[in-house]
């Protein structure tokens, strides 16, 4: 235990560029500062609706009448989020990896301790916190493994036609909140920086 406090978290590779959330009154993209407000906004979006006038707790002038921080384009590959994903405990880290191209998956989520042990499921999460019970406060109704949903429907292979398609899972317009992954010459996205900041969508 004493060693596991010791380590400290490291930062680790992730395939999100930007995070921005669009406002649900005019429909404008706005860069979010950090991923913890980004992870803050998305687990609460649904009972509150993103608005121009929330990014003045990081942008004192900005309104509705102000042009969209970044566009919708090509130049980014976007995926929308799925609301209610609860903020990511102190000290963890939430990764989201981007898959190839084509794939039937589009990204794996995993999570990284404050020892930076990779948890890559919701079992190996449950057995690391229960054998780790100094983790006060931490219970696994903190996390997800939901991955995003891609904006491009051809960037994943559609399944055989015999499988059913389950449209509980189907994104629904203004609930979810898009992620942008920018790729680089060789089509493998770019490493986020601690300083890149952070895009979603209401």
């Amino acid at each position: 235990m004493e060693q596991e406090q010791a380590i400290g978290a490291k930062r680790v590779w992730e395939s999100v560029k930007l995070y921005t959330v669009k406002c649900a009154k005019c429909s404008k993209w706005r860069l979010i500062p950090t991923k913890e407000k980004y992870e803050e906004i998305r687990e609460r979006i649904v009972e509150r609706s993103f608005l121009c006038d929330t990014a003045r707790a990081w942008r004192p002038n900005v309104s509705c009448n102000d042009e969209s921080d970044v566009k919708q384009d090509d130049s980014f590959l976007w995926a929308m989020d799925r609301p209610r994903i609860p903020q990511t405990p102190p000290g963890w880290q939430r990764i989201l990896r981007i898959r190839a191209e084509g794939g039937t998956k589009f990204a794996d989520v995993y999570y990284v301790t404050p020892s930076n042990k990779r948890l890559r499921s919701m079992v190996e999460l449950s057995r690391y916190i229960n054998e780790h019970p100094h983790l006060k406060g931490v219970n696994i109704s903190q996390f997800s493994f939901q991955p995003p949903v891609p904006l491009d429907e051809k960037y994943i292979a559609k399944r055989a036609r015999s499988t059913t398609h389950d449209t509980s899972s189907t994104p629904a317009a203004g609930a979810y909140h898009a992620l942008q992954t920018q790729n680089d010459s060789s089509g493998v996205p770019e490493s986020a920086t601690t300083e890149a900041k952070a895009p979603a969508q209401s």
